[in-house]
């Protein structure tokens, strides 16, 4: 190569390189001035210059989410006093009047299903959601090779993001394995609590289809008589569908108040209940994915671990019994061992 060339050449590379330092481990870098992410060679850590241009969010904004998570969480709490204590009033009339034992059995199953519901909303609503390990950074001496490997740096907090870690503006924490921000429990699903709020919505399905079912069945024993006149035997069927509505409508003006209040139940816990078992599919589908809600929009610190029903097993906490029966004994292990290596 020409002397010349080889002049231009070093000129132009020292023109598009600059030295940054490292926020994991404190050590120059020397990269191209393109670069807005790059990765420390040393320490591992991730370092993404576009977040520099975030502005802080103000006191006025988390206040305004503090009480909207507050206000949710005081309206899930009221709704299911509501459901519980009007489904008591309203139902244990009708299963009295069949035997004494129908009406305890009926109060067991709801004293059973309301401390199941509150315990796990309870959990998953003030349990923190899932902390983030605490590291040693900063510093060359202090931080290992591969100490801080695909690490990243909250702005927020000030300190270091390990992998499928998120910050939440509503919480101002970061949360490990943080699936989304749910109001209606005024926290983050994360890591320590995501199988508290799997099971209360699976605990809000198992009551809500038990409430419609008693209340329906208590409206129709005190619903009145449909009077329906049949004048003719052979009537157009738009006609007969008519009478019934008719009919339908001028009991419903007969109806007492525990009527009126086990009609509103029962729709109320059918709507309820098509909602969560979408949530619940939703959480479930994620699960078997092997992801997070959050992951799977940004795809950002995800671990690949293989969809499968391993996923379910692994998240419920399944002994290692259910694996080998479920999964075979050779898949079994091969699942342990791809998840233990991708966790290192």
């Amino acid at each position: 190569m020409p002397k010349h060339t080889q002049e231009e050449h070093c000129t132009d590379y020292m023109n598009v390189t600059h030295e940054t330092t490292c926020w994991g481990c404190g050590l120059r870098i020397l990269l191209s001035s393109t670069s807005s992410i790059f990765k420390c060679g040393w320490c591992g850590a991730i370092t993404n210059r576009n977040q520099s241009q975030r502005k802080p969010d103000s006191k006025w904004f988390h206040r305004w989410r503090c009480l909207r998570d507050r206000f949710f969480v005081v309206v899930v709490i009221l709704f299911m006093l509501i459901v519980i204590c009007a489904g008591v009033w309203a139902v244990y009339p009708t299963v009295f009047s069949i035997s004494y034992f129908c009406g305890v059995f009926h109060c067991s199953i709801t004293a059973i299903l309301s401390i199941i519901t509150f315990s796990s909303f309870f959990l998953a609503a003030f349990r923190h959601a899932g902390r983030s390990a605490n590291v040693e950074w900063g510093r060359y001496p202090i931080v290992g090779q591969g100490g801080l490997e695909n690490y990243t740096f909250c702005l927020y907090c000030r300190k270091p993001k390990c992998p499928r870690t998120h910050h939440c503006r509503s919480c101002r924490t970061c949360v490990f394995d943080m699936d989304h921000h749910c109001p209606f429990i005024g926290n983050c699903v994360g890591a320590a609590n995501h199988r508290s709020f799997i099971a209360f919505l699976v605990s809000i399905i198992i009551s809500c289809t038990y409430v419609a079912i008693m209340t329906t069945y208590a409206a129709y024993h005190i619903w009145p008589p449909l009077e329906i006149s049949m004048r003719y035997n052979h009537q157009h069927a738009v006609t007969v569908l008519k009478m019934v509505v008719t009919a339908l409508a001028r009991s419903v003006l007969l109806l007492p108040l525990r009527g009126f209040v086990l009609i509103y139940l029962a729709f109320a816990s059918l709507s309820v209940e098509i909602g969560i078992f979408v949530l619940l599919w939703q959480q479930l589908c994620l699960i078997y994915e092997g992801n997070t809600y959050i992951n799977s929009l940004s795809f950002e610190n995800n671990i690949d671990v293989g969809r499968g029903c391993h996923n379910l097993l692994c998240f419920f906490g399944c002994p290692y019994l259910a694996y080998r029966i479920l999964l075979g004994s050779a898949n079994a292990i091969k699942f342990q061992q791809r998840l233990s290596s991708k966790l290192l």
